[in-house]
């Protein structure tokens, strides 16, 4: 790989490693899009660079969501029966999407559909108003397809489905720190099934691509994982000795700022 090329996926990974321990964040919503820079510079086809930057923001999260587990199991702070219950849906949602519908899915879509997520995600954060507890947690069926729809939506944006296992879960009576624990659990089974998804519907439409693991630009993934399971330690000590309430909503105007950057790169792909 081109020198200048790893060191900004190394400089992209400390970054969204860092913000991802320090504001509780996915890194998805800042790898997405800077890899949808990064890629047309350095060889991935036009065509496959949206789908290569959701599914390669995704596989990182194999890696980096590991280290965040141990911390929250060592603190007891993980419903793991939520997770189990959860899990066999996360799967199916998952390998439906990464491998089924995603490859059918034009990257203008994709990134539109990434848009408009970052865009109400920023907005959720601007407002700041957790989600407020109106049932308990449902009974099995419906915690599993609530599992499935999560898995399936989160195939689409290479996200690790925090953005909707939490409300979920503090609106069924869960504490916040349980849900984002719990949630970290529900990432890496979310990141593993459309990881094989992405590999399994990259071999059938990715041709003569070198560094593509199926829709996963391999190297980048290297990188940017090494990276970020180094700087979220950082993050996440930094957390408990500063208040991230006007950090967030700096954060806040820069996911504004990458979700234009999508939506213009969507409309010249059209």
């Amino acid at each position: 790989m081109d020198p200048i090329f790893i060191i900004s996926l190394m400089s992209l990974g400390l970054a969204v490693g860092f913000l991802a321990g320090l504001l509780g964040i996915g890194g998805g919503m800042i790898l997405v899009p800077f890899l949808a820079m990064l890629f047309p510079i350095y060889g991935v086809e036009p065509d496959l660079v949206i789908h290569a930057s959701i599914a390669t923001a995704m596989a990182t999260i194999i890696f980096t969501s590991v280290s965040s587990v141990r911390a929250h199991h060592a603190k007891k702070a993980i419903l793991w029966k939520v997770v189990a219950v959860m899990a066999p849906g996360l799967m199916i949602g998952g390998l439906l999407s990464g491998g089924a519908l995603f490859s059918y899915l034009s990257g203008a879509w994709l990134a539109v559909f990434f848009a408009v997520f970052i865009g109400y995600s920023a907005v959720r954060m601007l407002l700041a108003k957790p989600p407020v507890a109106t049932r308990t947690m449902p009974g099995k069926v419906v915690t599993a397809a609530v599992g499935a729809g999560i898995g399936f939506v989160s195939g689409l944006l290479g996200a690790g489905g925090a953005f909707l296992s939490v409300p979920f879960m503090t609106r069924s009576n869960v504490s916040v720190r349980n849900a984002v624990a719990t949630s970290a659990a529900i990432g890496f089974f979310i990141a593993v099934a459309n990881s094989v998804g992405y590999i399994y519907s990259g071999f059938q439409h990715v041709q003569g691509q070198d560094g593509m693991l199926g829709y996963i630009y391999w190297p980048a993934l290297l990188v940017v994982s090494s990276m970020s399971m180094f700087s979220a330690p950082f993050g996440a000590r930094m957390a408990h000795q500063i208040s991230t309430a006007s950090l967030k909503r700096i954060f806040a105007c820069l996911l504004f700022g990458l979700s234009t950057y999508m939506m213009y790169k969507a409309w010249h792909s059209f």
